[in-house]
């Protein structure tokens, strides 16, 4: 198995592709050991000292550095992703439910709107970069979006989000005003 890395916009984080799928569908992001019962993987991933981050996307593996040299931590990784998909584990356990976000009173046409431009536009952009942006309500005329995996906490973030979708969005549906970050 060989597997490639890439960086990312993002300076803490490593971009790992293991030439296999990883998920299925959708991405799953992992901000520290206690979220990440639900991957075998991700837990073994967090079990390497300096390992802060782990997002899981479609064909590949985004993992965040908490101020470790990627020289040192970079074998660490490497070896723990090829050991996982030797011994055929799995990515996931069982089936896990996604998040649903609650619009309150958000026109539902105006919503799907919202997510097929993300869908369709943005999310695939921001996936080259190691990274997802989830939707996670629209009120008031201000879209609420979640950075994830290389997108979260990277030094360009504010900029992809005002000056990249926030245009994009507003351009396509006159209703959206603004774009604001979801912790």
């Amino acid at each position: 198995m060989f597997i490639q890395t890439e960086q990312t916009p993002n300076p803490s984080t490593l971009k790992f592709i293991p030439g296999e799928v990883v998920l299925d569908s959708g991405t799953m992001f992992f901000e520290n050991k206690d979220e990440a019962d639900a991957s075998p993987l991700a837990l073994a991933l967090f079990e390497i000292d300096g390992v802060s981050a782990v997002f899981l996307g479609n064909d590949f593996i985004t993992v965040e550095n908490n101020d470790k040299d990627w020289n040192e931590l970079k074998p660490a990784i490497l070896g723990t992703i090829m050991e996982h998909y030797t011994a055929g584990l799995p990515i996931l356990n069982g089936s896990v439910t996604e998040k649903v976000a609650a619009d309150d009173d958000a026109d539902p046409e105006i919503v799907a709107q919202i997510k097929e431009l993300l869908d369709t536009r943005v999310r695939p952009a921001v996936a080259r970069d190691g990274g997802d942006i989830t939707y996670h309500g629209f009120k008031d005329g201000v879209v609420y979006l979640r950075m994830q995996g290389a997108c979260s906490g990277c030094p360009s973030s504010t900029a992809t989000l005002k000056y990249g979708i926030q245009n994009l969005l507003k351009h396509y549906i006159p209703e959206v005003e603004s774009v604001e970050p979801v912790e």
